[in-house]
């Protein structure tokens, strides 16, 4: 098994990885062409700037507001995306890439910017919001093979949220056969949608049909009240949307819930 995440995170291996939400991205629905692409970007450098203060170890940029999501977007989104990450990354922590939801942008904006790591879902069929969704692992891994990316780590999500499975196999099961045939390099659990935590039983029965050689990490749902009972079971986590003013996914950061929340996770 490759050893991606922990060449990423070093001996911390249980990291807090902060979502840098992007605005809405030119071309979509809720684009603020008053403050163009200029805007988000300004406003994502100063979420950054806030989530380093506060001690996170790594970034995860995501175009969260691009509402509703695409699973086959454009390559303008790849520029976008990339510009984005090129003018917003930090330079004293890892970072990432996540596009809601096409891997193949994810993939291209991480490899442009020397990202760390990716975000996406890679493998199942899913009935969505967005539609039927059909994944396709095999083409995101010859994708990194065929950009010379061998060191960009894949973050695997297997309970996608706004989507439910199209088959009978548990999460935990998933997540078995996911380690086996996909080759992932951490395995993410999600709840229902973002800022929604998955049952507790849920991912201990994920962490337990692991092997322990493949971190398993919180997605969504993450908060200051129950980082701690979901570490000691994670390999680390994911988190956004408490992060925010009023824990509303697509407010600003609040300095002094970033702060709190890596207290609690510390602690």
């Amino acid at each position: 098994m490759s050893d991606r995440f922990h060449t990423i995170f070093g001996a911390n291996n249980k990291p807090l990885i902060a979502m840098a939400h992007v605005p809405a991205l030119p071309g979509t629905p809720l684009y603020d062409a008053t403050a163009g692409l200029p805007g988000a970007i300004s406003a994502v450098r100063k979420d950054v700037a806030l989530l380093l203060d506060a001690g996170f170890d790594a970034i995860l940029f995501c175009n969260e507001n691009d509402r509703p999501y695409e699973l086959a977007a454009g390559p303008e989104s790849a520029a976008f995306m990339t510009r984005v990450v090129a003018e917003c990354r930090p330079d004293t922590v890892p970072y990432g890439v996540d596009f809601l939801w096409d891997a193949r942008i994810a993939l291209a904006a991480g490899v442009a910017t020397g990202a760390s790591f990716i975000r996406e879902v890679t493998s199942g069929i899913w009935e969505s919001d967005m539609g039927l969704w059909h994944t396709d692992c095999a083409h995101t891994l010859r994708e990194r093979r065929r950009l010379d990316a061998d060191a960009l780590a894949i973050f695997m999500n297997i309970t996608p949220e706004f989507a439910s499975p199209i088959g009978a196999r548990t999460p935990a099961q998933v997540a078995h056969s996911t380690a086996v045939s996909s080759l992932p390099d951490a395995i993410l659990v999600s709840g229902a949608m973002a800022g929604a935590q998955p049952d507790p039983e849920l991912f201990q029965e994920v962490r337990a049909a692991v092997p322990r050689d493949i971190p398993v990490l919180l997605n969504t749902g993450a908060k200051e009240t129950n980082i701690a009972e979901f570490l000691v079971h994670a390999d680390g986590c994911i988190v956004g949307s408490a992060l925010k003013i009023d824990g509303h996914t697509w407010n600003p950061v609040d300095p002094g819930r970033a702060h709190a929340f890596v207290r609690a996770a510390r602690g």
